[in-house]
């Protein structure tokens, strides 16, 4: 089996894996894992933008706030502080990057002032298009598609009698191209693998958003936490032709409306802030109405703003809701909530540190307690570029404490190729997953139907294991393996949390 070395192992291709290495490849040798094409990411879908406080009349208070409000009081209030306070900076960072943004401010949901800057409505891929670029521009960044990390590699695994702490030397990775696994050693490892919105039948994410950092730092012995407070983003599109369109949050922000079949303007009466409320209380409130009248969908309405300034604001939304039939300022757009965005993940400081000595976690496969119990809109790309700058100011701080390990990492030994029919029972464990947890552990939740989940999922589990023990390497597998571990988590974690607290909302 070959074995690679280097510096810095980065594991993802989203906003922060990119940031990350480009921060640190000045000084070291990085290698960025993407198991598919490195343009693909949920940070590349992002349409609304990034928070920051650039205005005179804004202030930090009032985006902390703001911030500690939407998490329900579940947030670190130094991790919030940290992160706030650098968002203009990091915004330099990126123009820097050569990112141009649009002069005018956005506002969303749970934001006392307009400060979400954006790209038009295609901010997420605008923004990883630039970073991807300087990435691949470095000669000291090594990326490495279609290489899936199947696995972390520590001393304790490796060396089960050691008394040292435990220690993160690499991974093993797939390399799907030519098929073999080899084993990558660094003197620090990164997970930086976003979120978990596969787990759910209904989701605004990427297709690989399978929870592999989570799952991975778990098998490995670090901490998981917050896991059952999965995001619903609230205006996703519904159309039987549309997977995971996501309807951008900045659309209330200028003005459009939520409203039922009887075209009634149902959020005024449900919050303060009616269509800007806060996403777990908006998304709640949707699924109320879809409830009580039975029909698939709610709609969200702009028709009346003025038609040139819909297509000049949204032109990528205008776009695409046309090519499915929807004229959008003429027509209200029919919307459903969507799995989004993962608030817990695996614990961290505020450097990006887990509980394993060298293994670091950002972005949102990792939970600093910057979210609590619900995410603040376009908070996320900003945790993306402050984590990862955290991160790499620790590493260069104490780089001299790292070190690459003299332990050999076992060989892989590959099983014999099966009868190949038998991937058909993985795409049904993979649909049965999905829709276990949309119907089970969804917006609104008991303790009965997770009860219930939780047993199944135990059972998927080990019939998963088996596939991945039993046969060749394959990605379906690796990821569901992922996936439902994350599942039996993400449900453990809800009955455990006994109260209704921000996205949490259990009966």
């Amino acid at each position: 089996m070959e074995s690679i070395s280097t510096d810095i192992l980065i594991i993802g291709s989203g906003a922060a894996g990119l940031t990350l290495s480009l921060k640190m490849a000045d000084q070291f040798n990085v290698i960025l894992l993407s198991k598919d094409e490195a343009t693909l990411s949920s940070s590349a879908l992002a349409q609304g933008g990034i928070a920051a406080v650039i205005t005179e009349t804004d202030s930090f208070e009032k985006h902390v706030q703001d911030t500690l409000d939407a998490g329900a009081g579940l947030c670190r209030r130094e991790t919030v502080e940290n992160i706030v306070r650098q968002a203009p900076a990091r915004i330099r960072d990126l123009v820097n990057w050569g990112v141009t943004f649009d002069f005018d401010l956005g506002r969303e949901g749970g934001h006392q002032e307009n400060r979400i800057l954006h790209i038009k409505d295609q901010t997420g891929s605008t923004v990883h298009a630039a970073l991807l670029k300087k990435t691949q521009e470095n000669s000291r960044i090594q990326v490495l598609q279609n290489h899936m990390a199947i696995d972390l590699l520590t001393s304790r695994k490796l060396n089960p009698l050691s008394i040292l702490p435990n220690t993160c030397i690499g991974s093993y990775v797939y390399d799907m191209e030519n098929q073999r696994v080899i084993a990558i050693k660094a003197k620090v490892t990164v997970l930086a693998t976003g979120g978990a919105g596969k787990v759910y039948l209904y989701t605004s994410n990427w297709s690989g958003a399978t929870g592999d950092g989570i799952a991975m730092a778990y098998r490995a012995g670090a901490r998981v936490t917050n896991l059952e407070f999965m995001q619903f983003h609230p205006t996703c599109l519904f159309h039987p032709e549309a997977r995971n369109f996501l309807l951008s949050e900045t659309l209330r922000g200028e003005g459009a409306k939520l409203v039922n079949f009887s075209r009634e303007e149902f959020m005024l009466n449900a919050h303060p802030m009616g269509n800007l409320a806060p996403r777990d209380i908006v998304a709640r409130s949707m699924d109320a109405e879809i409830k009580k009248s039975g029909h698939p969908c709610v709609y969200l309405d702009i028709s009346h703003k003025d038609p040139k300034f819909i297509k000049e604001r949204f032109p990528f939304i205008y776009k695409q809701c046309l090519n499915y039939g929807i004229d959008i300022t003429t027509q209200p757009i029919p919307v459903v909530p969507a799995a989004h965005y993962l608030c817990g993940g695996v614990v961290t400081d505020i450097t990006g540190a887990t509980e394993i000595k060298s293994l670091f976690s950002i972005g949102e496969t990792g939970c600093n307690g910057l979210h609590g119990a619900n995410r603040l809109a376009s908070n996320s790309l900003l945790e993306c570029l402050a984590t990862a700058h955290n991160t790499s100011g620790y590493l260069k701080e104490h780089w001299s404490e790292f070190e690459i390990s003299p332990l050999v990492a076992k060989n892989w030994e590959i099983p014999p190729s099966p009868d190949r029919t038998e991937m058909i029972v993985i795409r049904h464990l993979w649909q049965e997953i999905r829709t276990l947890m949309w119907n089970y552990m969804g917006i609104v939740r008991t303790t009965q139907r997770l009860i219930r989940a939780e047993k199944r999922l135990e059972d998927i589990s080990q019939e998963v294991n088996h596939y991945y023990w039993n046969y060749p390497l394959h990605k379906d597998i690796l990821e569901l393996r992922n996936l439902a571990l994350v599942a039996v988590l993400m449900v453990r974690a809800a009955l455990a949390r006994r109260e209704s607290v921000g996205i949490h909302y259990i009966l």
